[in-house]
């Protein structure tokens, strides 16, 4: 029997690549012969350069940056494929769990926070040799739509006084003019794919500022102010480049990130981050002569059907014939709609009533994986 494994972090308590080998050693129990595949997975946010990293046996490599507050920190990024492709988290620079990391002691502060960090990291690795780009969104700090990404690579922003401007939040409302001719040449070469399950706009009710500035740290009564000044930055972005995307889904990804890759690089695509792990690990082809794929998440619910790490497994499964089962932590009512979307069978691994503290302790929750599936396979021997 041969076992594909690709089951999501359980966050809080194991890493994808713990949860698939605890699930791995309750198969041998049940089938001590059976063959297991381990493949870590993500859904694009954080855990995906790891996923990418472990499954396809890259390496890291750390650079100073800049923080989300602008003073350094040490970043990493994966570098696969024989050096040639690199996968960067923008959180590593720019991330939410950097301003709790760092205590800073101000909380967030959407007027400072920027992500010039990412675009360092993106010097680092082209310097490197990397001519691939696989970039993780989720977990940003930063509202201030890319540009000191931008700067980092060589954009310049004026104000209508000819005065270079900083490269945050509060100079969006003052752009005159925007040079990008100082852009590193590099960059020509270069291929972004943009890990992005975010649909909304850059501008308008639904944009970065209105719909995710809260969680950045954005007052509601500045909203109208910033939406306004994102919307002035695309009509910068117009004249300089020719390009209109304030409109287009996922433009306001990272607190508008997302439009600057699409308005001012080259070569980018918008993937959704499920899709873009299971391309880039290369599932499918792991699934030649496997008899049961096993995934799972730390929830399973309505939602996992949404585009989560479950439902991409059980698609591609479902392709080649494949039994699909899952594990998680907890499961709700709802996730019967599960089913319908490609998973066999579903089971909670927690095995008795427990506080929420002991079901997330990592050496519990790893022997209650190793028990749900040894049962589960016992069932399957």
């Amino acid at each position: 029997m041969k076992v594909v494994i690709a089951i999501d972090s359980f966050k809080g308590c194991m890493s994808s690549k713990e949860a698939g080998r605890a699930c791995a050693e309750g198969i041998w129990r049940a089938r001590p012969r059976a063959e297991t595949v381990v493949m870590p997975m993500a859904d694009g946010g954080e855990g995906t350069m790891d996923a990418i990293v472990e499954g396809l046996k890259g390496e890291y490599v750390e650079c100073r940056t800049a923080g989300p507050y602008g003073s350094e920190v040490t970043a990493r990024y994966g570098v696969v494929n024989k050096g040639k492709a690199a996968v960067i988290e923008a959180a590593q620079a720019t991330g939410l769990v950097l301003v709790e990391r760092l205590g800073l002691g101000i909380g967030l502060n959407p007027w400072k926070t920027t992500t010039r960090g990412v675009g360092q990291m993106i010097l680092h690795a082209a310097e490197r040799g990397c001519r691939d780009f696989v970039i993780g969104t989720g977990g940003s700090a930063a509202t201030e739509g890319g540009i000191g990404m931008l700067e980092a690579l060589g954009c310049a922003f004026y104000g209508a006084d000819g005065q270079r401007l900083p490269a945050e939040l509060a100079s969006l409302a003052k752009i005159g003019r925007i040079d990008r001719s100082g852009m590193a040449g590099v960059l020509q070469e270069c291929y972004f794919r943009i890990a992005c399950d975010v649909k909304n706009p850059l501008c308008g009710k639904n944009g970065a500022v209105n719909v995710f500035g809260a969680q950045r740290g954005v007052k509601a009564e500045e909203k109208g102010f910033l939406d306004a000044a994102m919307f002035h930055f695309a009509d910068k972005t117009l004249e300089c480049t020719g390009k209109d995307y304030r409109g287009r889904a996922g433009s306001g990804a990272a607190g508008g990130l997302g439009f600057a890759f699409m308005s001012y690089l080259p070569h980018v695509e918008l993937v959704s981050g499920v899709d873009l792990m299971l391309q880039t690990i290369g599932l499918e082809k792991k699934l030649k002569g496997a008899d049961i794929v096993v995934t799972g998440e730390g929830r399973l619910d309505a939602q996992t059907v949404l585009g989560k790490v479950p439902l991409g497994v059980a698609r591609i499964a479902k392709k080649h014939h494949l039994k699909v089962i899952a594990f998680a932590g907890t499961v709700s009512e709802d996730a019967w709609i599960c089913n319908e979307a490609g998973i066999d069978a579903f089971f909670p691994i927690v095995r008795e009533s427990t506080s929420l503290d002991a079901a997330m302790d990592p050496g519990n929750a790893k022997r209650n994986m190793t028990m749900a599936a040894e049962q589960v396979f016992r069932l399957l021997s």
